[in-house]
């Protein structure tokens, strides 16, 4: 079957890929948004970029039910063995692992990065999946950095980019970011979950296609992409 990328509300992400389920950066029980919750999301592998709560404040319950492998910074793997995970793949910024449905590589992000306990969380992420229907870039948080190029030079199938501003990229800068990427598509996340990261995705999706060649898709949280 194609790969299928649903998007789960704010900046969490399942792919179904190659028979298993991807899950990135699991925030679904405190999100006003995810249409699911963390007892109900299938998981084989959770991808996780950074330690912010609202991107790992499901990944341990959701490990130790599933028997999931974690993949993530070395930090924040240590921090979720002590938290009961068994399953762990450490990496750290610009390295890459084979997996059997996938190549991940950790991709620089500009952010920040401390666990919800106050512990620090290493190096903060995106992620550069290599799956069978082309490359996926998860930028997940992140400002606009000019080594976006480098990475669109791969060749994407699609680029998730977080549209929210404040925290992120907002949406002018994410129109620079899918510029450099030069994605055949491109998704806007890590927005609308609380009004202070409000923005209107198919505004942005409009100006997009304006300026580019890029397919931009508009979801609601629930909504899939097929590759």
């Amino acid at each position: 079957m194609a790969t299928q990328l649903t998007w789960l509300g704010h900046g969490t992400w399942s792919i179904a890929t190659g028979g298993v389920h991807v899950l990135v950066d699991p925030f679904l029980d405190d999100s006003p948004t995810a249409p699911i919750k963390s007892g109900d999301v299938q998981a084989d592998y959770i991808l996780v970029s950074h330690g912010h709560f609202d991107h790992v404040a499901d990944a341990a319950k959701i490990a130790n039910r599933t028997g999931a492998t974690v993949v993530s910074n070395f930090e924040i793997c240590e921090w979720l063995a002590k938290q009961g995970v068994k399953k762990t793949e450490p990496m750290n910024l610009g390295g890459s692992i084979a997996l059997p449905w996938g190549k991940v590589k950790l991709t620089l992000a500009h952010h920040s990065s401390v666990l919800p306990d106050g512990t620090p969380g290493g190096n903060p992420s995106g992620f550069l999946l290599s799956l069978p229907e082309g490359k996926v870039y998860l930028a997940c948080d992140t400002g606009l950095f000019y080594d976006m190029k480098l990475i669109g030079e791969e060749g994407l199938a699609l680029a998730v980019l977080p549209i929210g501003d404040r925290f992120t990229m907002g949406p002018d800068d994410a129109l620079r970011a899918a510029k450099l990427l030069g994605a055949k598509r491109v998704v806007a996340s890590h927005y609308g979950t609380w009004p202070p990261i409000a923005q209107d995705a198919a505004a942005w999706a409009a100006r997009v296609e304006a300026e580019m060649k890029s397919k931009v898709d508009v979801l609601e949280p629930g909504g899939k992409i097929i590759l």
